[in-house]
């Protein structure tokens, strides 16, 4: 939606209906402006906080489980783990995942691509995303995830921790992975933030750093965690530019479990430096070569049946191949652990 800001002139805004209510033409609102402040690239809306004169209802339940809890926009919500929930029982004493894969990548734009590589070795795959608060809290923020929806690439959606608004809710990872496996029939799970992701240039301030604790709780749950490395051929940075720190950190350091971890073998002097680099985490991990022979035209082919733009921080698929190839080998080596 447009709104004016006195002497700014015409922004862009977003309002959540569900816990704002429905902004109409001539409203007048409150605002939190603080992303356009900030000039972010992620998220760059006026966010609308109220419509002052038309409050929506009073929430009526179900559901007692809090979310962006103690702010000023917590919301209500049915946890799938919850007592009143009609799944509780089946997840009450729920202890395992019973091998299933689950790939595992920082950013949120490592989704598309994951579901490309699995999906066009596999069709038909039965994927849920598991999203926790480490980027955006509202899952309604990501249009990636609703247009994955709406082709019928993802299942469903669960948000767990903080982060709201998907198909179930839960109040942890673990039971978010156990909804997905007894309550959704996922085949295959991928946790990965939503967007925003946050990073400081220290070794342990980034928000990925849940990656490795992703790992750790598909290990504990008696999953497969698939470690996606997050690679970049296009990044100026120096601690992003082949395997980035965040990968490195988080599988390398916070990771205490074993997982698999695909490496693309993506040729010529830099897919060397890539297999050398992802050569760190070899003690504490399996790491599987993968060819990625076809997987730009998947990739490609991909957007336009999807309506999904490839794009990792502003880079297109052309200006990164190399994150993008790196991310649907993590499916396309997935598709080979489904019988």
């Amino acid at each position: 939606m447009d709104v004016t800001i006195g002497d700014d002139g015409d922004r862009r805004a977003l309002a959540y209906p569900a816990l704002v209510g429905r902004p109409e033409p001539g409203d007048t609102v409150l605002l939190n402006t603080t992303a356009l402040a900030m000039g972010l690239g992620t998220g760059g809306y006026a966010m609308v906080v109220a419509v002052p004169d038309r409050l929506p209802p009073d929430p009526t339940g179900p559901g007692h489980l809090v979310k962006a809890r103690y702010s000023p926009l917590q919301a209500t919500v049915l946890g799938v783990d919850e007592q009143d929930s009609p799944h509780h029982a089946l997840l009450a004493d729920a202890d395992s995942l019973t091998g299933m894969p689950v790939i595992i990548a920082d950013l949120h734009s490592a989704l598309p691509p994951i579901l490309a590589g699995l999906l066009g070795d596999r069709p038909g795959t039965r994927v849920v995303y598991v999203m926790p608060d480490g980027g955006a809290l509202p899952a309604w923020f990501s249009r990636t995830a609703a247009r994955l929806r709406e082709a019928d690439a993802l299942a469903a959606t669960i948000t767990v921790g903080q982060a709201f608004g998907g198909d179930l809710e839960a109040v942890t990872l673990h039971t978010g992975l156990l909804a997905a496996r007894l309550v959704l029939g996922a085949e295959v799970a991928i946790v990965a933030q939503g967007p925003g992701n946050l990073g400081t240039g220290t070794r342990w301030g980034f928000s990925g750093v849940g990656a490795g604790e992703a790992v750790n709780a598909v290990s504990v749950l008696s999953g497969r965690p698939v470690a996606s490395l997050r690679v970049s051929e296009g990044d100026e940075r120096g601690r992003h530019h082949g395997v980035s720190h965040h990968s490195l950190t988080a599988y390398g350091r916070v990771a205490l479990a074993r997982a698999e971890v695909p490496v693309p073998e993506l040729g010529g002097p830099f897919g060397e430096r890539v297999a050398a680099q992802a050569a760190a985490l070899g003690d504490r991990h399996d790491l599987v070569p993968v060819g990625v022979t076809g997987l730009q035209d998947v990739l490609t082919a991909a957007e336009q049946d999807w309506c999904v733009r490839m794009s990792t921080m502003g880079r297109s698929l052309d200006e990164d191949l190399a994150y993008f190839l790196t991310a649907a080998a993590a499916g396309r080596h997935t598709a080979t652990l489904l019988a």
